[in-house]
């Protein structure tokens, strides 16, 4: 029986505490089906490094963006640089992760000032982004549906997503994807579980944030790509539906929202 094609929609192995075992974990991926990973980034620095991964690992795409815990990275010159970094390599495929965190910090006027360019570049190149939104979606919602009303409609996902059912339908129609991490496939994440139930088909991408948010049962362990397939596994079982699904129909997904080949 053939694994089924997966793809890690959201990753960070740029980390340090990926140093010393990277092609093990190139490995343990490819053996797990993983065909395809997406590396976000969250701060302007670390895109010489992203890079040069793309180099050593063929199936890597990234974005290129800042995070809005690392807003004191955003200068004056930020927006040039993260369109330079874009249009000189043609596998930055998204831009962020970008967004709004409310849980972390309450700097909401200053994570905005990040925000808003970064949406402007993405309507200017074309290009979807990758929204973190954590205990911020009203203030998230109120700027893209204004956008929305301008005509200037986002193509994106909303990572790692912990919302309600009811924020997700807001975010689904101004057509945005939703994807699942890790936290799906804890017990007690209801409002996840019940997001993964009701997601249409062909708007939820699967990712691992990794080396955060590892899936039971490496909890509270270092994440990477391969245990993707443990959130698609946990998925199916929310859905009903056999993994070969979830796993064809993440990937048709991730493929359509971030051309990927």
């Amino acid at each position: 029986m053939t694994t089924p094609q997966l793809i890690d929609s959201h990753c960070h192995i740029v980390f340090r505490n990926f140093d010393d075992d990277l092609d093990e974990v190139a490995s343990r991926w490819r053996e797990a089906g993983v065909t395809s990973l997406l590396h976000a980034c969250v701060e302007p620095a670390e895109i010489p490094a992203i890079r040069a991964l793309a180099d050593r690992f063929p199936e890597l795409r990234y974005s290129v963006g800042v995070h809005p815990l690392d807003t004191k990275h955003w200068q004056g010159e930020t927006k040039d640089v993260l369109r330079r970094a874009a249009l000189a390599d043609q596998r930055v495929v998204a831009i962020g992760e970008l967004g709004l965190d409310l849980f972390r910090d309450s700097n909401l006027e200053q994570q905005l000032n990040v925000l808003r360019p970064q949406l402007d570049l993405a309507l200017e190149l074309d290009l979807p982004v990758i929204i973190h939104c954590r205990d911020a979606a009203t203030p998230m919602l109120a700027e893209l549906r204004q956008r929305h009303q301008q005509g200037q409609s986002l193509k994106g996902v909303m990572h790692c997503w912990g919302g309600t059912v009811e924020e997700m339908e807001s975010f689904l129609e101004l057509g945005l994807y939703i994807s699942f991490s890790g936290t799906v496939t804890f017990p007690k994440a209801q409002a996840t579980h019940d997001c993964a139930r009701q997601v249409p088909e062909d708007r939820f991408l699967v990712e691992t944030d990794c080396p955060f948010l590892a899936p039971v049962p490496r909890r509270g362990k270092r994440n990477e790509p391969a245990y993707v397939e443990a959130v698609a596994v946990r998925v199916a079982e929310l859905r009903g539906e056999p993994m070969a699904s979830i796993a064809r129909s993440s990937t048709a997904n991730a493929r359509r929202l971030f051309a990927l080949p």
